[in-house]
């Protein structure tokens, strides 16, 4: 499933609508068959927009969801950045050919601290191009506590530019997550109409809300299930 990155809730919001907004993430490196097909399962129960995979448990998840709207993404690229344009193309290319619709790809970070725009605009047009082939999402991994606030600033333009769908704050591997204040920035940067997805850290009702009411159109969390469970006893099921 692939939805409208800039999509929000009007309005009022419900504990559905959140949920859709979700995407139900491991991504660590001792994620075990079980635990994906756990992962799938839960994201079956509670309609969330997607769950995030390695690449080697895209097959799994894709065969798991069949059928229920729930999208399969993975990561690119993860969780350095550091590897060549070509890798991350083929990386993306291999999961798009085993069913994944979403890619979020590290931006090149050394390139961007050291003034190269123009490669790191390349590679993420690099990367759009091959997804949208295949008329998937490409979400581009910003790794905010990394950055500089001009960094993050020209990190989102450079994205726009270079066709991404959504800018996404953090990897969550390096100690840094989403904050308020950079999906501020981030969605006063890219506009209304590329996606903005709030990853790293998330793991309350009141945190989700918070990064929708900053302007998050995604939330990557793994605690999703936790969450969502929090916002039942406080939110409608739907608007």
């Amino acid at each position: 499933m692939v939805s409208n990155p800039a999509q929000r809730p009007a309005g009022s919001i419900s504990w559905k609508s959140v949920a859709k907004m979700i995407d139900h993430t491991n991504l660590r490196p001792e994620a075990s068959t079980d635990q994906i097909v756990r992962l799938c399962q839960e994201a079956r129960e509670f309609g969330f927009g997607a769950v995030m995979v390695n690449a080697c448990y895209i097959e799994l998840a894709v065969d798991r969801l069949q059928g229920s709207g729930v999208g399969v993404g993975t990561v690119v690229g993860f969780p350095l950045g550091a590897t060549l344009c070509s890798v991350k193309r083929f990386e993306a290319e291999e999961a798009l050919s085993l069913g994944a619709r979403e890619i979020d790809m590290v931006l090149a970070i050394g390139a961007l601290k050291s003034g190269k725009h123009d490669l790191v605009r390349s590679e993420i047009r690099t990367l759009a191009d091959a997804v949208h082939a295949k008329k998937a999402l490409l979400k581009v991994i910003l790794e905010t506590g990394l950055l500089s606030e001009e960094e993050k600033i020209a990190a989102c333009r450079l994205s726009v530019e270079g066709g991404a769908d959504f800018v996404k704050t953090s990897t969550g591997f390096l100690g840094t997550g989403a904050t308020v204040a950079d999906i501020e920035l981030m969605r006063r940067t890219v506009g209304p109409s590329v996606g903005v997805k709030a990853s790293g850290g998330i793991r309350s009702a009141e945190g989700a809300l918070a990064m929708i009411a900053a302007g998050a159109t995604r939330l990557g969390t793994s605690s999703g299930v936790a969450i969502i469970r929090e916002l039942q006893s406080r939110l409608p099921p739907q608007v």
